[in-house]
């Protein structure tokens, strides 16, 4: 019975937190995995995540903390995995205990850089996770609007519709409306790819360019993730639906969208190194950007926008000339 199974949440970002604010208030108890023992002293004293989203108070005492993964995995049997797609190879390296009679659930909007594995790929290669033993959550969300318990909506994507459902009704809350659907993948790379358009956005921003354009630059990325998508995973799929555009359109507007933030920075001419430093939180867009670029060798789909992206990040042209040479290629 998925009812008796624990839960444990691996990550101490933004979404981890706004995530154990959840689960602890729909769930009798949760394990909680940070890296740092001090962190963890400071929640259990104040009930709050000084360094992510502070504003929420969490009912620490239906929390169990752990700072040894190991020991968080081996009492849990669903794992919240939240750790940034950048650093979860590392995080993982330490990882002795089987997740074969695992649950993982992956809340991770990344790819796993140099192996350029999508999260649900990276655990069927390397932890011989069945595939029905795995879900992913996606949006559109952004954790600040859930901790000021705004209305959103999650989806949940497994392949194991028991597994989608159950994970929906623990995360439904007054302020969070949940649906589920069987497309790991075109879920997983549209997650991807809109946090590459979100910096897009944010560098056309940053050169001063209006409405008018960014309208156009979204629509072309919405044709351009389509075409990526279909071509990695062909099946029938509406991207219309709020998981694919709706994701794509709050990454790339929001002001809560880091990515967006990290893009703005190098428009106005930060380097993309102190743009780095600046931001305390991760783009993952920076590293899918290499790793598409890498896919996309095998594919040769046509992604105008996300070239332009890699050029700017890793080949060091100027934000102004590459979105120029972009602009004549949108329609």
């Amino acid at each position: 019975m998925l009812e008796n199974k624990k839960i444990g949440v691996l990550g101490g970002g933004s979404w981890a937190t706004a995530l154990v604010k959840i689960l602890s208030e729909n769930s009798n108890r949760i394990n909680w995995y940070l890296r740092d023992e001090k962190n963890i002293e400071h929640i259990r004293k104040h009930h709050h995540n000084k360094n992510y989203l502070s504003a929420i108070t969490l009912k620490t005492s239906k929390i169990n903390f752990y700072n040894e993964i190991n020991e968080a995995i081996k009492n849990s049997d669903i794992l919240f995995v939240v750790i940034p797609a950048a650093f979860l190879k590392k995080a993982f390296e330490k990882v002795d205990i089987q997740l074969k009679n695992k649950i993982i659930v992956s809340a991770i909007k990344g790819i796993v850089p140099d192996d350029n594995l999508i999260i649900a790929d990276y655990f069927y290669k390397y932890f011989d996770l069945s595939r029905d033993s795995f879900a992913l959550i996606s949006g559109p969300s952004h954790a600040e609007e859930i901790a000021l318990e705004r209305l959103s909506y999650l989806t949940i994507a497994s392949q194991n519709n028991k597994i989608a459902s159950y994970i929906a009704k623990i995360l439904t809350t007054y302020f969070i409306k949940t649906q589920t659907t069987d497309d790991i993948f075109g879920t997983e790379y549209t997650a991807v790819l809109k946090n590459i358009v979100a910096i897009a956005s944010g560098v056309c921003h940053g050169l001063s360019y209006g409405d008018n354009f960014q309208a156009v630059l979204i629509a072309n990325a919405m044709q351009e993730i389509h075409r990526f998508v279909d071509a990695v995973h062909p099946i029938k799929r509406n991207l219309n639906h709020s998981v694919y555009l709706g994701d794509l359109l709050v990454t790339a507007y929001s002001q809560f969208s880091r990515n967006r933030t990290f893009g703005n920075m190098v428009g106005k001419g930060y380097s993309v190194k102190s743009a780095q430093l600046e931001m305390r939180m991760i783009a993952e867009g920076y590293f899918a950007t290499k790793s598409i670029k890498e896919i996309n060798k095998i594919h040769q789909v046509d992604l105008p926008i996300s070239d332009a992206v890699y050029n700017i990040l890793y080949e060091r042209i100027s934000p102004a000339i590459e979105i120029k040479l972009l602009a004549q290629k949108l329609k």
